[in-house]
């Protein structure tokens, strides 16, 4: 049996954070039903690649789900909303600040239909505070949340990630407070309402950086790169520094492209082993007792004069061979893996993490695999489900409308978005 077979999850949210929380309790054997407006989620028309096809961004996103177009501007959409909030255990949304409740659907309102319903709120900001009516992106969080401050070089400009932290950290957050409500409503009866704002989570996901905040006010970092001071307030930006008491950077290895670094870390407990491998080729044989580099202590202080010694020696090998080389002597390391070299690779293909899918519009593509690994229930992608397929599936098999119901519901618009005048 799925993990979460049997919960069913009324979603509403579109774009990326809220869909990402969705598509992993789907994963998880939820039964999510997409309710979308009459046009879509926006991003099935967004970077479209295909025509006629769904976009990447969408599909990617809604995997394993049941997609029903319902008019929530009309009576009869709202309808059908309170008739499958009545069956639902969770119901997500991501709106703007107050459209929901605008639509007549506060969580009060929500809550009195269904006392038992858990509800999911992301905001940009959350719903308090001075910042409440403000909207946000995923770059946005990433500024105000203190991720781009410390992401980049000292002398240059702050930079986002790659990683969408934004939106599907959210999302990630989003998803442990949802099944958290849930164990807490099957012991009391009574679901709650969880908001994730973006801003908080990226904040909870620069926690170090938190860390290294309060430690300035009584020393210097001195395992940073770049200068440090008691007092100096910001935490600066460090580059590729680890981040952590152990010393780490980005290794540039032959043929020298864009990706051709390899990541190392040099932990106290290797630096001998390190440095009396590359110390000979370097025509430095003692190099691993030069006071310089013999305590961890020498090494902060010299550390760039370090890093330029094991690059002159990894300028030699691949990224590849140059982690064959440093791993038989537990060097932690790992080469700087591009998307090309993710979609090849036989480690992330044996975990199912990029996994090929098909549908008779886009045809064969590939979506992110399944990071949460569960034994008893491993998760079975399927493809994200086109624009309004389930309707009547939902509403005769979930809510048991009858053919004349359905088709009255039609004609009123419950489905589809009202003529332009």
């Amino acid at each position: 049996m799925e993990a979460l077979n049997g919960v069913r999850i009324l979603d509403m949210t579109h774009v990326q954070a809220g869909p990402t929380c969705s598509q992993l309790l789907a994963w998880m054997g939820a039964d999510v039903i997409k309710l979308e407006p009459p046009q879509g989620d926006a991003t099935r028309g967004q970077l479209r690649d295909i025509p006629g096809a769904d976009s990447l961004y969408f599909t990617m996103l809604n995997c394993n789900k049941r997609s029903i177009t319902v008019n929530m501007k009309s009576a009869e959409g709202k309808e059908v909303f309170v008739d499958l909030l009545k069956t639902a255990d969770i119901v997500m949304e991501n709106f703007g600040p107050g459209v929901l409740d605008r639509l007549g659907f506060t969580w009060e309102k929500i809550h009195a239909i269904n006392p038992r319903v858990v509800m999911g709120s992301i905001k940009g900001f959350g719903s308090t505070g001075p910042y409440a009516e403000f909207k946000a992106y995923e770059n946005v969080a990433q500024a105000m949340g203190g991720a781009m401050s410390t992401t980049g070089t000292l002398d240059g400009a702050p930079y986002v990630t790659g990683a969408q932290i934004g939106d599907s950290g959210t999302g990630l957050h989003l998803a442990i407070g949802l099944l958290a409500a849930l164990h807490q409503r099957d012991r009391t009866g009574i679901g709650q309402y969880v908001e994730v704002a973006m801003m908080d989570g990226v904040m909870n996901l620069c926690r170090v950086k938190w860390r290294d905040h309060q430690r300035l006010e009584r020393q210097a970092l001195a395992e940073y790169s770049v200068p440090t001071s008691m007092g100096m307030g910001d935490v600066p930006r460090a580059g590729n520094d680890s981040g952590g008491g152990q010393l780490g950077n980005a290794i540039h290895c032959k043929p020298h492209g864009p990706n051709d670094y390899i990541y190392v870390v040099v932990q106290e407990a290797v630096w001998n082993n390190l440095a009396n491998l590359i110390g000979p080729t370097l025509g430095q044989p003692e190099l691993a007792s030069d006071p310089k580099f013999a305590t961890i202590s020498e090494r902060r202080k010299n550390q760039q004069e370090m890093w330029a010694l094991i690059a002159a020696f990894a300028a030699n090998h691949t990224k590849r061979e140059f982690m064959a080389i440093l791993n038989p002597i537990d060097v932690p390391c790992g080469p700087i893996m591009s998307t090309t070299d993710l979609a090849n690779d036989e480690h992330i293909r044996g975990r199912e993490m990029y996994v090929e899918l098909e549908d008779e519009r886009r045809g064969k593509w590939w979506n992110v695999g399944m990071p949460i690994k569960l034994s008893a229930s491993p998760a079975k992608l399927e493809r994200a489900p086109f624009l309004g397929e389930h309707n009547d599936d939902v509403l005769k098999n979930v809510l048991g409308y009858d053919d004349a119901k359905v088709n009255a519901m039609k004609a009123a618009g419950a489905f589809t978005a009202a003529p332009k005048k």
